[in-house]
């Protein structure tokens, strides 16, 4: 089977994803919407930039620096969209061109903003057979619905063209599948659910003995983005500390952001908060086993792998209150769900977390068995690949 990619080629997730069929019998070419290194194993690698990078808010250089200076902000946003949407005709014309020469079997762009629509774009011109019968296959990520396409009319259309074009969609919660429909993707069309972007690596992502007597440890692993409440989270940290002070509270990604470490400073709390660096997937690992509960303070999601590793090393899951952790976490039962956007919730969550070591344990064991026979990359992406088959 010959698969061409169009991803972010930076995405950790993504290269998770395409190692699985490089590493097989399939001939893997990949299209990247960012400069990246080549993933090992392709046939062929190609970078197209972006279209749509000053409508979501990434550096375009010189050029944009000049528009903001020149425009207003309203006219600015006027001008980017009919710009991007000129640069996205131009770079479906290019991926239209790498299309025809690479004859794929099928194109699967992970990601509908910015990615599916390029793809889409380049498949619906110029019209002729070859085209029309390359199907496509578009990956639904945890803001491709509720979040991205309802940012502006621009990403609305886009969205929708993509999905008018798609011939299936993978998703990684039932939710997505169900926005799919509404956002105009047919209801009799293939479509599967594959949690965590391809599954948790069981070699990398595995409990480790229980933390008995050991200080309790908190992990926000979510980084820097625009829908984690990074300061909803902060601002519950002193609540928390109030009541138990021995409590710490670790977070990989959020060195380096000056309005953080200035309002742990002014909260009294960077004595118990670390603010890391990014770290590697080992080091992830290794940090989920040395911590008791993870908290993810997201108000825009789908299942989040981040949130999925953490079970499989045995954390105890406190979560934004979304439809698709729903699908992983029943309140009360294997975790506790809190409003992200709240320091209060967040903080009532964390407090009832802490103080019932057998929700915990209970939750531990339930969480283990259900990573365990759901979301293994190792069941998962054979689960892909016949879904691949199927559709050629």
């Amino acid at each position: 089977m010959r698969i061409l990619f169009v991803a972010d080629g930076r995405s950790p997730t993504a290269a998770g994803w395409i190692g699985y069929f490089t590493g097989a019998d399939y001939e893997v070419h990949l299209v990247s919407t960012y400069p990246a290194d080549p993933l090992p194993g392709l046939a062929s690698f190609e970078v197209i930039p972006n279209a749509f990078a000053p409508l979501s808010g990434a550096s375009t250089g010189g050029s944009d620096n000049r528009l903001r200076r020149m425009t207003a902000p309203g006219l600015r946003t006027a001008v980017l969209r009919l710009l991007s949407a000129w640069s996205l005709a131009r770079r479906s014309r290019v991926l239209n061109e790498t299309i025809r020469r690479v004859a794929p079997d099928l194109v699967h762009a992970l990601r509908i903003p910015f990615e599916g629509m390029l793809a889409a774009a380049a498949l619906a011109g110029p019209p002729d057979l070859a085209m029309r019968s390359v199907p496509l296959v578009l990956s639904v990520w945890g803001n491709d619905f509720t979040l991205h396409a309802r940012a502006g009319k621009r990403m609305a259309e886009g969205t929708r063209a993509a999905l008018h074009r798609a011939d299936a969609v993978i998703a990684d919660c039932a939710r997505d599948i169900r926005l799919a429909h509404q956002w105009g993707f047919p209801d009799p069309a293939p479509t599967i659910v594959l949690p965590g972007g391809g599954g948790v690596r069981a070699e990398i992502f595995f409990p480790g003995e229980p933390l008995a007597d050991q200080p309790l440890q908190v992990v926000q692993p979510r980084g820097v983005r625009a829908y984690v409440e990074n300061v909803a989270f902060l601002r519950a940290v002193p609540t928390v500390l109030e009541k138990h002070p021995e409590i710490r509270f670790v977070c990989p990604g959020l060195a380096g952001s000056g309005p953080l470490t200035a309002l742990a400073a002014h909260l009294g709390i960077d004595r118990a908060v670390d603010l890391l660096p990014a770290i590697s997937q080992d080091e992830l690992a290794t940090l989920f086993r040395r911590s008791h509960i993870v908290l993810s303070p997201t108000t825009h999601d789908g299942t989040p792998n981040s949130l999925l590793e953490a079970l499989a090393c045995g954390c105890f899951p406190v979560a934004g209150d979304l439809d698709s952790i729903r699908e992983w976490i029943t309140p009360g039962e294997n975790g506790l769900l809190v409003d992200a956007a709240s320091p209060e919730s967040i903080a009532h969550g964390l407090l009832a977390a802490i103080e019932d070591d057998a929700l915990r344990e209970r939750a531990r064991v339930f969480n283990l068995k259900r990573v365990s026979e759901r979301a293994l990359y190792e069941n998962v992406m054979p689960q892909a690949a016949a879904f691949y088959t199927g559709l050629i």
